[in-house]
């Protein structure tokens, strides 16, 4: 099950939560959008920090709770957000809490001339979204999430992580580095990494190559932002000087 929530400056907690009524001398819960497996929050930066929130008991712990009662989340549960580009009238900035609950921030955009060529020529006639078809149902995707989570980490590659978010802490143009649940992401995307390569165990390419979880994690410093120096430059950076393993009997 998904559901899509344009969020707008008068978006309310309640809406996303849920909310009680009173029936029959006793408290109701009324289910808010959050009750979903996937949630589209379109536009999450048109609200208000409190309605923004409203998220983060539910993506850090997969339950909310309303007038003291606490409600599990389906499983799975996925936040999918979209933001109107930095500066745009009327947004607000996701706090670096809210941030942090996110795995990983993607930059679209504008496409190139052959990619917007394509996309003319792909809705000359129709929306190519018609042809989509599911792929896999419920129960396989948890299925898959769970072996996904077992796949091995090696003592080496645990400490590579390690080291990478304590070189973010420690980098002269970034004021705030990233926080354990930063770490724990980056192990989490790299052995999903792995899972989707087809093996079962980490390797130091896997950690390498999901590093861009960090980038939406780091605050740089004044100096950084006067001088227009990104977080990618900054993670460029810090993959360069911290060392990568090598995992005895297994190729990296």
């Amino acid at each position: 099950e998904e559901k899509r929530v344009q969020f707008t400056p008068d978006t309310m907690p309640s809406d996303i939560i849920g909310f009680s009524v009173f029936r029959q001398d006793r408290l109701v819960y009324q289910p808010g959008a959050i009750m979903t497996n996937l949630l589209l929050a379109d536009e999450i930066n048109r609200t208000s920090s409190k309605t923004q929130s409203a998220l983060l008991e539910a993506m850090e712990e997969g339950r909310v709770t309303v007038d003291g009662k606490t409600h599990p989340l389906p499983d799975p549960f996925v936040v999918l957000a979209t933001q109107n580009p930095a500066g745009s009238a009327g947004t607000q900035n996701l706090p670096n809490s809210q941030l942090d609950r996110f795995l990983m921030k993607l930059h679209m955009g504008y496409p190139d001339r052959e990619s917007q060529i394509s996309i003319l020529k792909d809705r000359h006639d129709g929306n190519p979204l018609d042809a989509v078809t599911q792929v896999l149902d419920r129960e396989a995707l948890c299925r898959a999430k769970a072996q996904a989570a077992g796949t091995h980490v090696a003592d080496a590659i645990y400490d590579y992580i390690a080291a990478l978010a304590e070189a973010t802490r420690n980098h002269p143009m970034v004021q705030l580095g990233v926080s354990p649940r930063g770490a724990l992401a980056l192990c989490r995307a790299a052995k999903a990494g792995a899972f989707v390569q087809g093996r079962d165990y980490v390797v130091p390419e896997d950690v390498r190559r999901c590093v861009n979880v960090f980038a939406h994690r780091l605050l740089l410093s004044p100096k950084a932002r006067l001088h227009e120096y990104d977080q990618e430059t900054a993670l460029a950076e810090i993959l360069a000087a911290v060392p990568v393993p090598g995992l005895p009997g297994r190729k990296a």
